[in-house]
């Protein structure tokens, strides 16, 4: 675990990577909107991936409420939610030394069951944070739809998380070497919208999708 109490202390390989501002593990948080939310229920692993959205200091996720894994940790099993971006292809002069340029975050905790009462506007406020003003678009969640949704929340605490970064070229070669080496980067963009089968044809992008390929 980590955060600003000792997370250089905690990441013991490569400590150099290490980030230890809370404004370093948002930025990471805020870059990738599907992370993996992982457990262990009767003494087994159990993972799966999620998307999820940062709210101020709390890290909102939801699932089906006949979902029995997520049922544990709503019942308040640690968990931990671990993300990663690849940002590059690092290739050095050898094999061995090639990697690659990443961001990566780990919050771990224990999940919050939110109420009736704060559900709909967190799934709002996590569809608003993947599809910028999607919300204002669309009708309002039924009652039925919040009943099968499971809406968690899980606290971002000092001392229980870590981010590493590595953003560098490969290093200088221990000998002499005529191979090419460098940084291939790697970046996620939205393409053009698809509309779905049953979409008239004509119909105008709302808002929120023109504004997701303009920001890509």
């Amino acid at each position: 675990m980590g955060g600003e109490d000792g997370l250089v202390d905690k990441i013991r390989r490569y400590p150099d990577r290490a980030r230890t501002e809370r404004a370093q593990l948002d930025a990471v948080l805020d870059a990738a909107p599907m992370g993996t939310l992982a457990t262990v229920v009767d003494s087994l692993p159990w993972a799966v991936p999620m998307l999820y959205a940062r709210d101020g200091d709390r890290i909102l996720l939801h699932g089906s409420t006949g979902a029995g894994a997520l049922r544990q940790v709503a019942a308040g099993a640690p968990a931990v939610l671990c993300v990663a971006l690849l940002d590059g292809i690092v290739v050095a002069d050898t094999l061995f030394d090639s990697s690659a340029n990443y961001r990566s975050a780990v919050v771990r905790g224990n999940l919050v069951t939110l109420d009736a009462d704060e559900s709909a506007g967190a799934l709002d406020a996590l569809s608003d944070v993947l599809i910028p003003g999607r919300s204002s678009e669309v009708r309002g969640h039924r009652r039925k739809e919040l009943a099968a949704t499971l809406a968690l929340a899980l606290p971002i605490n000092p001392g229980q998380w870590t981010v590493k970064v590595r953003d560098a070229p490969p290093g200088e070669p221990a000998e002499a070497s005529s191979a090419w080496a460098g940084v291939v980067p790697v970046r996620s963009v939205a393409g053009a919208p698809v509309p779905a089968p049953w979409v008239a044809t004509g119909t105008p992008l709302p808002a929120s999708v023109s504004r997701l390929t303009r920001t890509a």
